[in-house]
């Protein structure tokens, strides 16, 4: 009975569809403007009531449409291809979506029957596609001179698309190829920045960097989900989790947009009513998130549809009062955000099916976020640079104004000398205490008050100093880092004068074992670091090793106590296993780690097992690669 149904159902086909005739320079062709489409409204048809005429009749010609929008309905395709009598048997059909949440493919069997194939974001990457590519790939049954029809179900209330290719699988892997090297051009160009403007954060701690590393890595993220590299490389082994949706990542994307431009246009102090409007989108795109989560898939994509109709005039407006005041970032921000709109736009309407997905549009989002990125950092670059002359100014200013006091005062009559000596002597007894809070304000940003080592931006400065020292004559560099072992249990049994006690007392150990010239600094809780420089560093650095390991592991009196701890020491050197600080540091915390995992009580030098090759070394260096942007 079955097989008579697929039978009459493909004799049907026939009738309301020519089918595709495929030959050899169809390859790559689109099939949108010969399929047929059909509404299921409330989901009720399943694939055996396609053999209904009743059914049938209700298929429409997709007149080259690729995308239906958003629906609360899943769609029915219907596809009938044939062989030319130039073409080859074996052919592959695309599914040019990367983000449908249900995909169904129907395939007629030798037996009579359907058979399905689920794909889609509710499957894994490789169960829902015949091929490893980025899109859904299926392998069609060999073509003859009959048509062959099969179906598709797409179901997504965030938006339906469905360009159609037929591929020859060589011709496929040469496109792959060439969209791999433009794809990847684009990610190297946001991790790139991403990273460079991630270590000026670190080194200037300011919220406007933190907001753009945010929003880059997200839009890194985002992209890679569009693309459908994220699917196939970063979640491939199960359904696309909730938070990495294509609903969730651009409410990331767009929550780190409207923080970023709150700091770098500076809303709350300048645009307050601006500033306040953010905060309220900012607050409506985190519900959207939470119901997104909650499983309305449908409402949060008519929800962060709406959105925008606030956010993007005032951003538009905000950036060009901005920049109309004089503030240059602001023209920056509204050239990439601007970019990004425009590709958000053509988004938008592609998910609502204004704007057929096709090539001219598959790769304006990823370059419009490459620009976004590069105007974004050099809108923060200019930034930085107007903060320090508003800075110098400003001492500039206060310079010109002393100068003044001090000429006025000297032209004062004899009457007023002695108010003029009076004041004169109060200005310089505050500038004295000026001068010793900025001394006290100094050491306290360089040293640990409990202590009195130097801490780690100390350390980190001094070790960028001896690398560039070292690098000039050819020396070698040490870093050891140092930590205690079985430290908590002092804190937990004996209180925290006890532990800052025996912090004193290891601090003034390590003060003791090292070279006048060494460096001894403390990190934070329970971790040191010693930066050892020289021809002979690294013999230096062992013995220290070896020295620390029983002098620090000495009792420390704490009234009638004898409080002990053990440390743990891992060691890496300069030029041998890094070429920057934060290589370094890297190298000497996996060896600590490694005496960790040891069971703790002794030290390990980087490379003790051999040598690092040039991959390695290479990783290790990426940091410092420069980017080219200041």
């Amino acid at each position: 009975m079955q097989r008579l149904l697929l039978v009459l159902l493909l004799a049907s086909s026939a009738l309301n569809a020519a089918p595709i005739t495929l030959s050899a320079p169809s390859s790559g062709s689109l099939l949108n403007d010969r399929i047929e489409l059909l509404e299921d409204v409330g989901g009720q048809l399943s694939i055996a009531d396609m053999a209904d005429p009743a059914v049938q009749s209700r298929f429409q010609p997709a007149a080259g449409r690729t995308s239906v929008g958003q629906s609360r309905n899943p769609w029915w395709i219907k596809l009938s291809l044939q062989r030319g009598s130039d073409a080859p048997s074996q052919w592959w059909l695309e599914v040019g979506a990367v983000t449908l949440l249900d995909l169904q493919l129907y395939l007629p069997g030798a037996d009579g029957q359907w058979q399905q194939r689920q794909a889609g974001e509710r499957v894994g990457f490789a169960e829902g596609r015949d091929h490893d590519y980025r899109r859904a790939v299926f392998r069609l049954p060999d073509l003859g001179q009959q048509p062959l029809t099969i179906y598709l179900r797409t179901y997504d209330p965030a938006g339906n698309s469905f360009p159609l290719r037929a591929w020859q699988l060589h011709d496929l892997e040469q496109l792959a190829k060439r969209e791999h090297l433009l794809l990847g051009l684009i990610y190297g160009v946001i991790l790139a920045l991403l990273l460079y403007n991630l270590f000026i954060l670190l080194a200037l701690r300011d919220r406007a960097y933190l907001w753009y590393v945010l929003t880059m890595g997200a839009s890194l993220v985002f992209i890679a989900s569009m693309s459908g590299h994220g699917f196939q490389y970063l979640w491939p082994n199960g359904p696309v989790p909730t938070w990495l949706d294509r609903i969730t990542l651009p409410i990331l994307v767009s929550l780190g947009i409207l923080r970023f431009a709150q700091e770098l246009l500076s809303t709350r102090t300048h645009l307050r009513l601006a500033h306040h409007i953010l905060n309220g989108c900012i607050v409506v795109y985190l519900l959207a998130l939470t119901v997104n989560l909650a499983g309305y898939r449908s409402e949060t994509g008519l929800l962060i549809g709406l959105i925008p109709i606030v956010t993007v005039p005032t951003l538009l407006i905000s950036s060009a009062i901005r920049w109309k005041q004089g503030f240059i970032p602001a023209l920056f921000y509204l050239l990439g955000y601007g970019s990004v709109l425009l590709s958000f736009v053509v988004l938008v309407l592609r998910a609502a099916g204004v704007v057929q997905p096709g090539e001219s549009t598959a790769y304006l989002f990823p370059l419009a976020v490459a620009a976004e990125a590069i105007l974004f950092s050099f809108a923060l670059a200019y930034r930085i640079q107007i903060l320090k002359q508003e800075k110098a100014d400003a001492v500039l200013q206060a310079d010109r104004e002393k100068t003044a006091r001090l000429a006025q005062a000297q032209a004062n009559t004899a009457e007023l000398q002695h108010a003029v000596d009076l004041r004169t002597a109060e200005l310089a007894a505050a500038n004295e205490r000026l001068r010793q809070r900025e001394r006290e304000l100094q050491h306290a940003a360089f040293h640990d008050p409990l202590t009195e080592l130097p801490n780690r931006r100390y350390l980190i400065e001094r070790c960028e100093t001896a690398l560039a020292n070292a690098r000039r004559h050819n020396e070698a560099i040490a870093l050891l880092l140092i930590d205690l072992d079985h430290f908590k249990p002092i804190n937990d049994k004996h209180g925290h004068d006890a532990g800052d006690l025996m912090l004193q007392c290891i601090a003034q150990r390590l003060r003791e074992h090292v070279r006048a010239g060494d460096t001894v600094a403390r990190l934070g809780g329970d971790e040191f670091a010693a930066l050892v420089c020289g021809a002979d560093a690294e013999t230096h650095a062992r013995e220290i090793a070896e020295r620390l390991l029983a002098e620090l592991a000495k009792p420390v009196l704490y009234g009638a106590e004898r409080l002990t701890v053990t440390i743990s020491i891992g060691v890496a050197l300069y030029p041998q296993h890094a070429g920057n600080f934060a290589a370094l540091y890297k190298a000497a915390d996996e060896m600590l780690y490694r005496v960790k995992t040891r069971g703790r009580s002794g030290s390990a030098v980087c490379g003790e097992d051999g040598e690092l090759s040039d991959s390695t070394r290479l990783h290790l260096d990426v940091l410092s690669v420069p980017s080219g942007l200041l």
